[in-house]
């Protein structure tokens, strides 16, 4: 992994080179210095002391899920023993953490696997922040965020998840319930809001990596690294749940690696904003949808699959209609072969409100801004 030095220097020479071409034969614009730096890891990343201002963290989101705070006004919390009961949960147990009704931030004492007996359901004001160990949630069932708010999910890997069983499993300490199973996603966000998912690995999961479904809205995707999968990110639930219309989603600074196949992202009736991404390869499609979605594609870097079938960015449930659904591209860049089929009219602006707003680097210093994606070595007492 390259340094953050090295990340800036890169990103501070490139923006150099953008500044100072001639811009009539360029469709880069002119960015200052201090745009380079993808606004979440400029806040928090440069700072030796992040271990001893962890809840700092939950001040540095972007986009839709700007107010998430997770476990910022809570106490820390220390997972030392990576083994799960899904009933009955042990102190120092990561399902210990997650369920309890409080806020709480929770960190971990060493690096460590841990394998799910069942889905991990979370309650509202969590934050789980992997920063300074090794975390791994896999082979197993994994993370469902279902009817809460305010959660934050950094710094981990989330990997090879199977189906849940039906079962019973506890979701606060005066609550257990029985379970339908769960479908073996890393992530599901259910009916939730204020969510925030930063700096993580994905992988080879028996569903999707990430699902935003049933009315979940103030979602952020960033930064994080997916690889070797074939469903990515689902945000919608299907083509008959209206209640979806609600749902905002910003998905930005992420590298979407090698061995994917579809839905990065696949999107229905709601809004998302795709930003500064970078697609390494698609099977079938990068950006995808059905039920007239509003999708804004925006500097992100696209690189085609060699398959000249399978150039085409986008891809549309439907058999008609779908010209006046909105989507547009702007100021992305295409390389081999990729092409981007907009639609509608209208503006596709994602109206932030000033908290939630930042500007777009150009497509062209992706590369750089993506270099760090995914889970971060941190150590404590030096910059991340």
């Amino acid at each position: 992994m390259a340094t953050l030095t090295t990340v800036l220097v890169l990103s501070c020479f490139i923006s150099y080179l953008v500044s100072t071409s001639n811009a009539s034969s360029s469709s880069i614009p002119k960015t200052p210095k201090s745009l380079v730096p993808n606004k979440i890891d400029s806040c928090w990343r440069t700072k030796s002391n992040w271990a001893s201002n962890r809840q700092a963290l939950a001040d540095c989101a972007v986009g839709y899920g700007k107010d998430a705070i997770g476990g910022k006004y809570g106490a820390i919390y220390k997972v030392t023993d990576p083994s799960d009961d899904p009933v009955n949960p042990k102190p120092g147990t990561l399902r210990y953490g997650v369920i309890q009704n409080q806020p709480l931030w929770i960190i971990f004492d060493r690096d460590m696997v841990i394998t799910l007996k069942n889905e991990l359901i979370m309650n509202s004001y969590k934050t789980i922040d992997g920063r300074g160990a090794k975390v791994e949630i896999a082979n197993g069932p994994c993370i469902t965020i279902q009817d809460v708010s305010h959660v934050i999910i950094h710094g981990i890997s989330i990997h090879d998840c199977k189906p849940g069983k039906a079962a019973m499993v506890r979701s606060s300490p005066d609550h257990v319930g029985h379970r339908q199973g769960s479908d073996g996603d890393a992530i599901s966000i259910f009916a939730s809001s204020n969510i925030w998912i930063d700096h993580c690995f994905f992988a080879r999961c028996a569903d999707g990596l990430i699902d935003v479904i049933h009315a979940s809205t103030a979602v952020t995707i960033s930064n994080n690294y997916f690889t070797q999968h074939d469903k990515v990110l689902l945000l919608g639930h299907n083509d008959a749940y209206t209640a979806d219309r609600i749902m905002r989603v910003t998905i930005a600074f992420n590298r979407f690696g090698s061995g994917l196949i579809e839905r990065m992202p696949r999107v229905r009736f709601g809004y998302a904003h795709v930003v500064n991404n970078k697609y390494d390869e698609w099977q079938m499609y990068a950006i995808g949808g059905s039920a007239n979605p509003t999708i804004l594609s925006e500097g992100n870097y696209f690189v085609a699959p060699n398959n000249p079938n399978n150039k085409q960015v986008t891809k549309r449930e439907a058999k008609n209609g779908w010209k006046n659904w909105k989507w547009r591209s702007y100021k992305d860049a295409f390389l081999n072969g990729a092409y981007f089929v907009p639609s509608g009219y209208g503006s596709c602006d994602p109206y932030y409100t000033s908290a939630q707003s930042f500007i777009a680097s150009p497509a062209a210093l992706v590369p750089t801004l993506t270099l760090n994606a995914g889970r971060l070595s941190c150590v404590v007492g030096k910059t991340c």
